[in-house]
């Protein structure tokens, strides 16, 4: 049977709710009452603020807006969104109910008939997604890019073929449903990351090993050799471990020589894919990253000259130290994916020019000490905004960093570039989420790139 076939059995004419109607919950709804399941849709928000797209639902499905419908419960599955924390009353009573728990890469990588990697992290995942099925494309390969970046790809699987390869980047909110994991995956590192919805640093680390844990021997899953947490998971893969790091190896993996990136594959043999300073990419977080695919790669086992040539030609994804414009002389760099300060320093870290930094959003009470004591030493001028704007003025003037303050993004940049002289880099790397002012980091690169552009047509 084909992958559809097997989801009409699995679900034609059973009732099935969908929890939350973000992008996987709408691809999901869509894609489960094409195989003949009687759906049952719910979301916390009402209609008008849902996308357009939840209108058209009303026609093969059931909806239940403006609160979370317990009428979820009567159904015989149900899919959560991973937006939906799963400790909620609702799909808490489900479970003691014995009603199955479902999520949208669950049921992908169960139906899925091609070659799936698997890339999950603290930081870094998007950018080793990306960049790895870049150099599946540049290899000759039919590639799908998906998961927790782009479009979930469940409405795709009907076209998916056993020689694609399909490569997902995958957050621990939606590896806590998996019950099967990728043929290939890696884990770029694990720092202290979502502890609001987590917990604990131990059910945060549990959530990522989803996506080896249920691998086969033939499987392989790529550890990051510099990253203690990565490391230290080794013992539990089921399959082969590869791994990448600085350091050379005989280990299968991809290494640094020299300022070179080196691939060694499982048979003993080894040859070089390309310099780092060739790559498109800037930043050593970057060389990280790059390292992690090209171990992804010659795992999938993609020729050493597609992957140097996708490596110098990526030059990284929108909102990730995404250079913007130049306005008066003053460089303007996007990463609002930085809501970590952890990320905000890898950041810092890669910028070359005299720095204004743009630091705040909503707190995820996560360490900022080393972020305090570096920036002092790096940054020329800060900017805080947002909810943490007042949290971040008092751990920067105990450091005797001086502050401005700004309510709201545009307000923050509009110092900014008021602060900044020509050399200089202005750098929106917040190290908060972006929830107090907007839905996504995303929504919140965009608007930065809006204003900077248009500031850059009225020069």
């Amino acid at each position: 049977m084909n992958a559809l076939e097997v989801a009409a059995k699995r679900f034609g004419g059973t009732r099935v709710g969908v929890v939350g109607l973000g992008r996987e919950g709408l691809a999901l709804s869509r894609f489960l009452a094409s195989v003949g399941a009687r759906v049952l849709a719910t979301d916390d928000k009402p209609l008008p603020a849902l996308s357009p797209e939840v209108r058209a639902l009303a026609e093969i499905a059931e909806l239940r807006l403006g609160g979370l419908s317990a009428e979820v419960l009567d159904v015989d599955t149900c899919f959560v969104s991973p937006g939906v924390p799963l400790d909620v009353p609702m799909l808490a009573r489900a479970v003691a109910e014995g009603v199955p728990l479902w999520n949208e890469p669950g049921l992908l990588l169960w139906l899925c008939p091609g070659r799936v990697v698997g890339v999950t992290g603290s930081s870094g995942k998007s950018t080793t997604a990306a960049l790895t099925a870049a150099m599946a494309e540049a290899d000759g390969q039919r590639t799908y890019l998906g998961g927790n970046i782009g479009r979930p790809l469940i409405e795709s699987v009907g076209n998916m073929r056993p020689e694609d390869v399909v490569v997902l980047e995958l957050s621990s909110f939606q590896l806590e449903l998996v019950r099967h994991s990728p043929a290939v995956a890696a884990i770029t590192n694990i720092t202290p990351n979502h502890l609001d919805r987590h917990r604990t640093m131990e059910a945060y680390t549990e959530a990522k090993t989803g996506v080896f844990r249920y691998q086969t021997a033939a499987g392989v899953a790529v550890l990051n050799a510099d990253d203690h947490a990565s490391a230290g998971l080794a013992g539990r893969c089921p399959g082969e471990v590869h791994w990448f790091g600085r350091k050379a190896s005989r280990a299968p993996g991809a290494y640094l020589v020299g300022r070179t990136i080196v691939v060694r594959t499982a048979d003993g043999a080894s040859c070089q894919v390309c310099a780092v300073d060739e790559m498109g990419l800037i930043g050593e977080h970057n060389v990280s990253n790059a390292l992690a695919a090209c171990a992804l790669g010659a795992a999938l086992g993609l020729s050493a000259e597609a992957m140097a040539g996708a490596a110098r030609r990526f030059q990284g994804l929108p909102h990730r130290l995404e250079k913007v414009a130049e306005v008066a002389g003053v460089v303007y760099y996007n990463d609002s994916i930085a809501t970590t300060p952890e990320r905000s320093l890898a950041a810092l870290r890669a910028v070359k020019e005299p720095v204004v930094l743009l630091a705040g959003g909503r707190d995820k009470h996560l360490p900022w000490e080393q972020w305090v004591t570096e920036v002092a030493e790096r940054v020329r001028a800060v900017v805080a905004f947002g909810e943490a704007g007042a949290m971040l003025e008092d751990l920067l003037g105990r450091a005797g960093v001086r502050v401005s303050r700004a309510r709201g993004l545009a307000e923050a940049l509009a110092l900014a570039a008021s602060l900044a002289r020509p050399g200089d880099a202005v750098l929106l790397s917040p190290g908060g989420t972006s929830y107090d002012e907007f839905r996504d980091f995303e929504a919140r690169g965009e608007e930065f790139r809006r204003l900077v552009l248009e500031a850059k047509a009225e020069t």
